[in-house]
């Protein structure tokens, strides 16, 4: 079986939450069809850099008021947020953070992917891709 890595657009303050260790789940509307064994972070603007990295022992997938009700003492966001960015679904998914590995210096999307557009969702990070990534950390 192939594992994969999966680069996720994540906002400044949410980044934050994780590096300080406030943020333990990060949520989703979608998620990965295929076997994923670490995310690497986008850090949206004012940032839009690639900063590090994390693992995940597993991802919930519930009704948002479950998630929440599950999940809230460890999500480093507002319910209100919560609420609002799943308002419109009737699932949503807590993939929880394991283990964050901060990059020792944020990499520049375009030095990786070329003509880079920061993922909707998420992202498939091929092979090639990943050992660009290597190189310039």
């Amino acid at each position: 079986m192939e594992y994969l890595k999966v680069l996720l657009s994540i906002r400044p303050e949410f980044v934050e939450q994780i590096v300080n260790g406030k943020k333990h789940f990060e949520y989703r509307k979608r998620i990965f069809k295929k076997e994923v064994e670490s995310v690497i972070i986008y850090c949206t603007k004012p940032v839009g850099m690639i900063v590090g990295e994390f693992t995940f022992d597993y991802i919930i997938s519930d009704t948002p008021q479950a998630l929440w009700d599950r999940t809230h003492n460890e999500s480093g966001i507002s319910e209100d947020f919560f609420m609002q960015y799943f308002s419109d679904r009737e699932t949503g998914y807590a993939i929880q953070i394991k283990e964050y590995r901060e990059y020792e210096k944020p990499v520049q999307p375009e030095e990786v992917f070329g003509h880079f557009v920061a993922p909707q969702s998420y992202r498939y990070v091929a092979d090639e891709e990943w050992k660009e990534l290597q190189l310039v950390l």
